[in-house]
Order: structure tokens, then C-alpha cells, then sequence
């Protein structure tokens, strides 16, 4: 079975631009997207990680999303993220997001229940029977004490309405099984910037990345060049960005990337509890490694 893919390339995991309150910026939100696609950026997400979903109320979710629906106008594939530890709410969540203009979702593992590989299944099998668009798994074993082994994703790729995978292991070997079980029954996307290019050799589609904030355009052209062919030219991009990509995970996502697009106007240097703003000597590392791509950073 053969599937169409929700994007191939690059597509950025928004951060949540904050007013000084904390509270969600629309309006810098709506600018963000508007930069990203200007940029060239293949496909956007919002309310993942990155956009600090997790600290979001309902009415503030849903104020987010339908700003970021409607400032996407269809120019991009427009993906939400919907993942909960329970999964009636994320099947709840995944159904608003969808009417709320979502063209598909980032459901990730339940976090803290740290369910079995047959209660994983059970539960995104749930998910997309219920879900209005297709759904990319998001395996991020770090934060939520739980991975997707790679026969389970084989099972749950089988399912019609399942249509990617962020893959954010880290482990590449877990990544190469997943792949050669998977195969075109699902698009995988790398869910570390600094492993774009190994992904991509592998057989990914691209990846979702925290990097593109400050750099959709650069992040695209990782991707772009990759599938043109430019192998050496896609990897040589790769490794002189690393020293930025390592800056914004020197504290826990999304710390460095809010003080990044902070420094670019989109929004306060804010986070909520139990985040904290950036240590003031990485953020100033941070800050230098911007200003050598270009950036005008504040």
C-alpha cells in the first residue's frame, strides 16, 4: 500500500510567540507563519512540543490553531498537534483541530502511562478510526518515558488514516528497521535537526524541525538539496549548522527557540511554569551563532 504524503521537505514545529503576560501572541503567530512560507518552508506545525501546547488551556489551543489555519490559508499543508496521555482527549482534540482547519495531526505517544506496545497500537488505532485527516506518530521516548518499536509502527502503518511518523529516538538503527519494515506505508520524518541528512539516506521524506524557526529557508534547502541529488552539498549545510542546532537544545526545548524568535521580534522571551527563561550566558551564544547565519537579531 502506497499513501499520499502529507508534505515532503521541511516543516517547522512553531513556537507559541508569547505577550509579556505569557499568554499566546496571535497576531505574532500569524506574522510567524506568514515568515515561514515567505521563507519557502514545505509544511508548518503548530501546538507540538515546540509551541508548548502542554501549558495551554482549551480556549487558548483553539485561538492558536485558528489563527494559525487561517494566516496558513492552504498555501502549506497545515499540521496540528493533538497528542495526550489520554486518548479519549486526544481523539476529542484531533476532532476539533480538524474542524478548526487542521489538515492533519502529531499525535504522540501517551506520555506518563507508559502504556505496552499492544495498548500503543490500540490506542492510535483508536485515534485514526475516530480522526477527520490523517495522523503522523511522533516517538519521543525522552520526554515521555515510552518508544514505538519499529514492528509496532509496521502494525499500525497498515491502517489507512495513519500516513507518517516523527521519529525522535535518536537512535539511527531503530530508524533503518523501522524504515525497511514500513516501507511505503508510511512518510518518516527525522525528528532531530542534527540528524536530517542521515534520515534522508535512509529513505525519510524530511523532518520536522525546531532549527526552522529562525531558518525555514536554510532547513528547506537541507531537504531540497538531498532530493535534487546534491548529497555532499545537503550534508556539508547539515554540519555547519550544527553548532547553531546544538545552541537551541543546550537547555530543554522549547527554551532556546523561544529566546531565539524573541530576538527576531516574534513575541516576549516568555515561558510558563515550570519553564524558564534561557541562562543568560547560552542565550548570548545563542544570539552570536544567529547573527552569523545573517539573522537581525534584537
Amino acid at each position: 500500500m502506497s499513501k499520499k504524503i502529507i508534505f515532503k521537505g521541511a516543516a517547522t514545529a512553531l513556537v507559541t510567540p508569547a505577550r509579556a503576560d505569557g499568554s499566546p501572541d496571535p497576531a505574532a503567530f500569524s506574522r510567524l507563519i506568514d515568515m515561514q512560507i515567505g521563507e519557502g518552508i514545505d509544511a508548518l506545525v503548530a501546538c507540538g512540543t515546540t509551541g508548548e501546547a502542554a501549558t495551554m488551556s482549551e480556549k487558548e489551543y483553539e485561538e492558536i490553531v485558528c489563527a494559525g489555519a487561517e494566516a496558513c490559508g492552504g498555501r502549506v499543508p497545515y499540521i496540528v498537534g493533538t497528542g495526550s496521555n489520554s486518548t479519549a482527549a486526544a481523539i476529542a482534540r484531533t476532532k476539533r483541530a480538524a474542524a478548526l482547519g487542521a489538515d492533519a495531526a502529531l499525535v504522540v505517544t501517551p506520555y506518563y502511562n507508559k502504556a505496552t506496545q499492544k495498548g500503543l497500537i490500540a490506542s492510535f488505532t483508536a485515534i485514526a478510526e475516530a480522526s477527520p485527516v490523517p495522523l503522523i506518530l511522533y516517538n519521543v521516548p525522552l520526554r515521555t518515558g515510552i518508544g514505538i518499536r519499529s514492528e509496532t509502527y509496521a502494525e499500525l502503518c497498515l491502517h489507512p488514516n495513519i500516513a507518517g511518523i516523527k521519529e525522535a529516538c535518536g537512535d539511527i538503527s531503530a530508524v533503518a528497521e523501522t524504515l525497511s519494515l514500513v516501507g511505503e506505508n508510511a512518510a518518516l520524518y527525522s525528528g532531530n535537526d542534527d540528524q536530517i541528512v542521515p534520515i534522508l539516506a535512509l529513505g525519510g521524506k524530511g523532518v520536522i524541525s525546531v532549527l526552522s524557526n529562525p531558518l525555514p529557508a536554510k532547513t528547506a534547502e537541507i531537504c531540497r538539496r538531498f532530493f535534487e541529488g546534491d548529497t555532499a552539498g545537503s550534508a556539508a549545510l547539515q554540519l555547519r549548522l550544527l553548532p547553531l542546532i546544538k545552541a537551541l537544545f543546550s537547555e530543554v526545548n522549547p527554551i532556546p527557540a523561544k529566546a531565539a524568535m524573541a530576538a527576531l521580534g516574534y513575541g516576549e522571551n516568555v515561558l510558563r511554569l515550570p519553564l524558564t527563561p534561557m541562562d543568560e550566558e547560552k542565550r548570548k551564544a545563542l544570539i552570536s551563532l544567529m547573527r552569523k547565519e545573517g539573522l537581525p537579531v534584537a
